[in-house]
């Protein structure tokens, strides 16, 4: 009887034994994809291209140069198909850039965001019918074009401004040219960090049958505009950046 009584013990702490190692795999397995995400996703956001800079959009007035000085953050997003998915989504529905945030706003000015321009010429536009509220998003098509908001179904890339529209104003006599980037804050009496802020926004990319979200956050303009006039970030290490899949 007593060996009975033991060899149900041992059988019961070895069903809770095996229990346990299931438990700790399973959540070892969930913290695993918090922490990293799927790594398996039939496109992949392959690198972020920042450029900060500034130009002087020409306004009405007496002297020779009027201008209203924009300091400018363009975003190009790059997605590639992943060669080594085997599963069935394999083409690209659209993307979509979402809960755009500016969760911290510059000392000086006012962040607007844009899409490109639909007209032929300079690709970005501050008419209020490219104002992006909350939400911009890249269609499917042959191929990416800006200017229509279509990302090809088989990868390309999509475009975005955040643009510090409201800095002030600079007019002038004397100067006998105007260079147009960041070297025009000076003329404001700007230092970067007045220009300064923080942008949120989730990524997504969308296939036949589900969604891959990630959220990025950067602090924006990049690098020293001011004494170089125009800088650029290229973010080609994008593991730190979590896509999780939502069905």
């Amino acid at each position: 009887m007593e060996k009975d009584k033991k060899k149900q013990m041992i059988k019961l702490w070895l069903a809770i034994t095996i229990l346990v190692i299931i438990l700790v795999t399973v959540m070892a397995i969930m913290i695993k994809y918090e922490v990293e995400g799927d790594k398996n996703m039939p496109f992949n956001l392959s690198k972020i291209v920042v450029v900060s800079t500034a130009e002087g959009v020409e306004t009405e007035g007496k002297n020779k140069w009027n201008f209203n000085i924009f300091q400018n953050n363009d975003f190009y997003f790059y997605i590639d198909k992943n060669e080594n998915y085997s599963g069935k989504n394999n083409s690209i529905k659209e993307v979509r850039i979402e809960n755009i945030e500016i969760t911290k706003l510059p000392q000086k000015g006012e962040i607007e965001v844009y899409m490109p321009n639909s007209i032929e010429g300079r690709l970005y536009s501050y008419d209020e019918e490219y104002i992006v509220d909350k939400k911009l998003t890249y269609r499917a098509g042959e191929k990416s074009n800006p200017q229509t908001l279509e990302i090809g179904s088989q990868g390309g890339s999509a475009l975005i401004r955040f643009s510090n529209v409201n800095l002030g104003n600079y007019t002038s006599n004397k100067d006998k040219e105007i260079v147009h980037d960041g070297t025009l804050l000076k003329k404001l009496n700007l230092q970067n960090e007045d220009v300064k802020f923080e942008v949120s926004f989730d990524f997504i990319i969308e296939v036949t049958n589900c969604y891959y979200k990630a959220n990025i956050t950067m602090e924006l303009p990049y690098g020293d505009i001011i004494e170089n006039g125009t800088e650029s970030y290229e973010k080609i290490d994008t593991n730190d950046i979590v896509f999780k899949r939502v069905n």
